[in-house]
């Protein structure tokens, strides 16, 4: 609770910011020291609550646990890691700069609110606070038209989904007289009612749709490539990281007894999301467009945490989100330094820059799921939850073949950097700062990959 007042402050705070001053340098500043405070309000909060005591507040429609809280932790820090790496790019977007760093402090509430709602009607807050903010970064750069349409797209796809996500909470409500979803525990299969199943399949849509599962992902590439590159940063893997966590926690927690009933459903959304997001990435010309599709890829190996409903599972899915976050953050980095972004405009960077070259090698590595990087033990995880669960060894088998072919489109770029010949152009220089940073990020992207337990002690 002290996480979801502090981010509304610093939101808040950055809005009265912009009306004070007009020097983005000095508003970026604060942006950055306020982040860095966030963070410490998140440690503080993980430090004072009991391990074996939830703390349960208003009318137990949020339960705040240590999972949650240190999921928050996490994201938060990815996304202090972001606004340093890219907020002289967040700079460059548009004039009104304390604005869009005041619309990322209040997706983190939203963030917050889904790590530890216990009730559907705080979940579909939850969601309203991370996405009404997104449709406006998106349409941020007002000089691009392609900006104005993603936020078009964006809001006209996620007010679809919205009235699905309320429909299925209505039918919930229908069939049980109860929005708590520790209540939805009492279903049981053998007295499962239409009403309450078609709820369970409505709320199932609406949730893939939030983490771009297939077939609920057309507007994604889209929008992600319309969108001010700095913000598809972010809308890719806080974001996405969060809206996952929701997907779980419903899931599992309210429907594990009922897994029978959905779990064939999203077994074969995950191997649909798993092959149209790798297969189409293969085609792209646009590394920025690639990612695009290499998130849906991702979120299909992220949906095998809902899948599997047992502990390793949500080891697997709080791995996954700091690994994938990480490195993608640091893809984009790389990308904003670059004036083209197809696979040409790569060529011959290890020449130019060896420094930005090598740490572009760590992030594909990483997202590719190579051995000794966050993204193979992120990959593992998962896995190994879905092999323990038992009925889904064929998936898996899936899942390893196409992370096989993810391969050839992140390869592609570094045979561009290191063995064509080019000479890229930059959009600005790459500072000694920037290098520093980025080495950070490199560095925690291999650390996760050889010490997972950094991440998965706390749970």
């Amino acid at each position: 609770m002290k996480a979801i007042i502090a981010a509304t402050l610093l939101g808040i705070i950055l809005m009265f910011a912009g009306l004070a001053t007009k020097d983005k340098r000095s508003i970026a500043s604060i942006a950055v020291v306020g982040f860095l405070l966030l963070l410490g309000v998140n440690i503080w909060e993980l430090a004072t609550t009991s391990p074996s005591e939830p703390q349960v507040l208003f009318n137990n429609m949020l339960r705040i646990d240590r999972y949650g809280l240190w999921f928050n932790l996490l994201m938060t820090a990815c996304t202090l890691l972001y606004v340093m790496l890219v907020n002289k790019d967040i700079q460059r977007v548009g004039m009104h700069v304390a604005e869009y760093f005041a619309l990322i402090a209040f997706i983190l509430c939203g963030v917050y609110l889904l790590s530890s709602y216990n009730n559907v009607l705080m979940l579909f807050i939850g969601i309203e606070i991370i996405s009404i903010p997104q449709y406006i970064l998106a349409g941020s750069d007002k000089r691009n038209l392609k900006s104005s349409e993603a936020s078009l797209k964006y809001f006209l796809m996620g007010s679809f989904s919205t009235g699905i996500l309320l429909m299925g909470i209505v039918l919930l409500y229908g069939a049980t007289g109860t929005f708590n979803i520790v209540e939805y525990t009492f279903l049981q299969s053998d007295s499962l009612n239409p009403l309450a199943l078609s709820g369970i399949l409505f709320l199932m849509v609406a949730l893939s749709f939030k983490v771009s599962a297939v077939p609920m992902h057309m507007w994604t590439p889209d929008v992600y490539d319309g969108s001010p590159t700095p913000f598809t940063a972010f809308m890719a893997t806080i974001v996405k990281a969060a809206a996952f966590l929701a997907f779980m926690r419903l899931f599992s927690v309210s429907f594990g007894s009922l897994s029978d009933h959905w779990m064939m459903i999203l077994a074969i959304i995950t191997a649909a999301t798993l092959f149209v997001g790798n297969i189409t990435a293969v085609f792209q010309q646009s590394v920025k467009r690639m990612l695009a599709y290499s998130s849906i890829a991702q979120a299909g190996f992220m949906l095998f945490a809902i899948i599997a409903v047992n502990a390793t599972a949500w080891q697997g899915m709080i791995l996954y989100a700091v690994a994938y976050s990480v490195a993608t953050i640091g893809m984009f980095s790389v990308l904003l330094k670059l004036k083209d972004y197809t696979y040409d405009g790569f060529n011959g960077l290890a020449k130019r820059n060896p420094a930005l070259a090598f740490f572009t090698t760590i992030f594909l590595l990483s997202l590719a799921g190579i051995p000794l990087t966050g993204g193979f033990m992120a990959k593992y995880f998962v896995l190994m939850a879905a092999v323990k669960q038992g009925n889904l060894l064929w998936l898996v088998i899936f899942a390893l073949l196409m992370a096989a072919i993810s391969a050839y489109y992140y390869f592609r770029v570094i045979i561009a950097m290191y063995f064509k010949q080019g000479e890229p152009e930059f959009n600005s220089e790459v500072t000694g700062t920037d290098k520093l940073l980025m080495a950070i990020t490199c560095a925690l992207v291999i650390l996760i990959g050889c010490v997972p337990q950094l991440v998965l002690a706390n749970i």
